[in-house]
């Protein structure tokens, strides 16, 4: 088979891979809590429900199974190789970058989804409230899942869209994968934020052929966003500006705050990673 071709097709059974895994999890959980109900309509429905119906702990619990099914597979498969390499240059400087990387584009990124006039839909955000609101919900969204999302998005989907163009058009890779990462999330908030990320994370892999900074960088946005929703649950769905309680002057002073940790990071960042 033609080696672009096959490769083309790798990506796409990633992708579908991916998602085939999420709703298997999700309907397993969806069964077995029918079974272990008594209840025949839930049994019955479950194939067409989907996660619809699922309480907050079985949608953690299968968001859970996703994710090491996800890791498993790819590692297993070795879709997605991971190596020491890169750790045994013990990088602990560049992965302190990253996490002041990650802080710094939360609140721009907020920013940019309130100018868009976009918000998250309903749907999803009582999907986040059932998971988020009970202490195992961490677990499933700020630990497991940029694990899983970083083996597929980086250590698959985009290794081997460098590996097809022999690291030529990088950029243009880059953009690709984190679109692709961005479509993932099914809405045009988190579309917005983790197509941002995903660039940032994208840049970070190339230069270092690891998902090792992704995964840190991925795991601070999560929980920043866990600890948020926890401490401010109002602002699941609210405006940047609602976090410095109306004031415009406070929100652009935090902006300002924030670019001034984002910049020095990235220049620090560009710097430190081995350059290709």
């Amino acid at each position: 088979m033609n080696n672009t071709l096959r490769r083309t097709l790798d990506i796409i059974m990633f992708f579908v891979t991916f998602f085939l895994i999420q709703y298997l999890a999700y309907l397993g959980v969806h069964l077995v809590s029918g079974w272990l109900g008594g209840s025949a309509n839930e049994v019955s429905n479950a194939a067409t429900a989907g996660a619809n119906g699922l309480s907050g702990k079985q949608l953690v619990v299968s968001s859970a199974i996703a994710s090491v099914l996800t890791i498993a597979i790819f590692l297993r498969s070795k879709w997605a190789p991971i190596s020491r390499n890169w750790l045994s240059t013990h990088p602990w400087t560049v992965l302190v970058w990253v996490i002041f990387l990650a802080l710094g584009t939360i609140l721009p990124s907020q920013w940019i989804d309130d100018q868009m006039q976009i918000s998250m839909p309903e749907r999803t955000i009582k999907l986040f409230e059932d998971i988020m609101g009970i202490p195992s919900g961490y677990l499933a969204l700020g630990i497991l899942a940029p694990i899983a999302e970083e083996l597929v998005f980086r250590g698959a989907i985009l290794r081997t869209l460098l590996k097809l163009f022999d690291n030529r058009m990088h950029w243009i890779l880059i953009i690709s994968s984190a679109l692709i990462f961005g479509a993932a999330h099914g809405n045009l908030p988190q579309f917005i934020h983790a197509t941002l990320i995903g660039l940032l994370i994208g840049w970070m892999y190339y230069r270092t052929d690891s998902v090792i900074p992704g995964i840190v960088l991925h795991w601070v946005n999560n929980t920043v966003a866990y600890i948020m929703f926890n401490l401010m649950p109002h602002m699941a769905d609210g405006k940047l500006i609602d976090l410095f309680h109306g004031s415009d002057r406070m929100m652009w002073l935090g902006i300002g705050f924030s670019l001034c940790i984002l910049i020095p990071s990235l220049l620090q960042l560009n710097i430190r990673l081995k350059q290709k």
